[in-house]
């Protein structure tokens, strides 16, 4: 299990510690919603986590199948719906693997990306294409 201690630090800026590791990150609430959006958004973590979570599940199985993927990017773009409620509507990943692999490797990995953890996580409501370019 991982913990994450989080305090409220005022003015709508929290600060995150992952206990095992110590790294810091900070959030702030978004300027469409009351914030001064100087670092990431709690949603914007969500959508960030879904991004890496698919780069990390790609590379676990690239590792399985001894292909490269080093290089790789994801480029992750979330949409906020306003009513009934405040919450994501679509995250929109787009991934970018800069070798040209055969297709039953191309196959098994775009088959890995969507059973990244945070993929399988997410409401089905939000919806979650993944674009995949390869070379």
């Amino acid at each position: 299990m991982t913990t994450v201690t989080i305090e409220y630090q005022g003015d709508l800026h929290c600060k995150a510690t992952h206990e095992l590791s110590g790294t810091v990150l900070t959030t702030d609430a978004p300027r469409d919603n009351h914030g001064k959006g100087e670092s990431f958004s709690p949603t914007d973590l969500v959508a960030t986590a879904l991004g890496s979570c698919i780069l990390s599940v790609m590379a676990l199985k690239a590792r399985t199948l001894k292909v490269d993927i080093s290089g790789a990017t994801a480029a992750v773009d979330k949409e906020m719906a306003n009513a009934p409620a405040r919450k994501i509507k679509k995250i929109t990943v787009k991934v970018r693997v800069p070798h040209q692999l055969s297709s039953e490797h191309q196959q098994a990995l775009e088959e890995a990306a969507y059973t990244c953890p945070v993929h399988k996580s997410m409401h089905p409501d939000v919806e979650m294409p993944i674009e995949i370019a390869w070379g």
